[in-house]
């Protein structure tokens, strides 16, 4: 009772990290009561902790006793189920290597145990007070949706894709998806199909490598409440009989590979994007453990900035209303941090 009476006298300091995929985003707030005082916000070019990331953070924890660190998880092994019950959960997922929580009882989220306590030890220098789950940022982020309607809901990140379908706050399904991880998989397939194509022509290849893996040590003092874990113009171009002269063309040319080059990235992600979310719904339909119902809607939370070729994809080819809206996902991750510290 004291505690929470102290804590109300005093600024609380929101910290939150974004790992993207070649830089980290630490937004931080600093509030008293339900007012904001000061935003800071900076980017580090860096993946995982540095002297100046930590400097950074340590300094604004220094503004007040309540400060809270929070982080998005990135495991690749993680994911929701439409269930709180134990017995359920193992229907969907390996329990014994997972930790989980159950989202406004009706539904569960998890994450791979031995990614959080290396989550852990990666921020061991300043401590973390909360991993919080896309699916809760997502669920957050669209609740006024999500009670009222069956869709779609598909968070963006940088590398990964939360996608889940709810009807009327029921969980009905949900996938975590590995962009990285996918284009792996591609490309182990077309080195597959190389090497057959090889053999056929009595092509010898001799390749030898191997991987070493780092093994991550835990610190057995530094302890983590996982109960916190958990609880975000066309262009018109007309016919022209101009004649160009030949410089003309080829600078025409140059400009026009420039321009593809620019865009071309952006268009293969989108693809890439259009891809795993058919096939996570085609999973759904499929799929006996799920209660599939015909899906005709969906809302994209834009992490990352996509173009319209992604609305037009899902639009042409799976005949559905798509709706986005953009999402900064250090805001939405301080949002859900602050309504954590408040429900304690």
């Amino acid at each position: 009772m004291i505690s929470r009476f102290l804590e109300a006298l005093y600024t609380k300091v929101f910290i939150n990290i974004v790992v993207g995929n070649s830089r980290t985003v630490v937004y931080i707030e600093a509030c008293s009561k339900d007012k904001v005082l000061k935003i800071t916000n900076k980017v580090f070019d860096t993946v995982s902790m540095n002297s100046k990331m930590y400097e950074f953070i340590k300094l604004n924890a220094k503004e007040s006793p309540f400060y809270y660190i929070s982080v998005l998880d990135r495991s690749s092994q993680q994911g929701a189920v439409p269930t709180c019950s134990n017995s359920e959960i193992s229907k969907y997922c390996d329990t014994a290597s997972i930790k989980y929580k159950c989202y406004s009882k009706s539904w569960a989220y998890y994450t791979s145990e031995y990614d959080l306590e290396a989550t852990k030890h990666e921020y061991r220098s300043t401590g973390v007070d909360f991993i919080f789950s896309p699916f809760v940022l997502m669920a957050n982020f669209f609740k006024d949706k999500i009670n009222t309607t069956l869709a779609m809901f598909v968070l963006l990140e940088e590398n990964y894709i939360s996608f889940s379908v709810f009807d009327n706050s029921k969980l009905l399904y949900a996938e975590y998806l590995d962009m990285q991880h996918k284009d792996e998989e591609d490309a182990l397939m077309i080195d597959s199909s190389l090497d057959d194509d090889e053999d056929e022509m009595l092509l010898g290849l001799d390749n030898t490598g191997g991987i070493d893996l780092e093994e991550i040590e835990i610190d057995d003092d530094n302890s983590i409440d996982f109960n916190d874990f958990g609880d975000i113009e066309d262009l018109d171009s007309g016919d022209t009989i101009d004649e160009f002269s030949e410089e003309h063309d080829i600078e025409e040319i140059i400009n026009k590979e420039k321009d593809s080059d620019i865009s071309s990235s952006g268009f293969n992600e989108d693809y890439q994007r259009f891809s795993l979310i058919q096939s996570s719904l085609n999973t759904f339909y499929r799929d006996s453990k799920y209660d599939s119902k015909f899906v005709e809607t969906i809302y994209i939370a834009d992490g990352v900035g996509i173009s319209s070729d992604l609305k037009n994809y899902l639009e042409e080819e799976m005949f559905l209303s798509v709706y986005i809206r953009k999402i900064d996902i250090a805001l939405a991750l301080c949002d859900i941090a602050k309504a954590e510290v408040n429900a304690i």
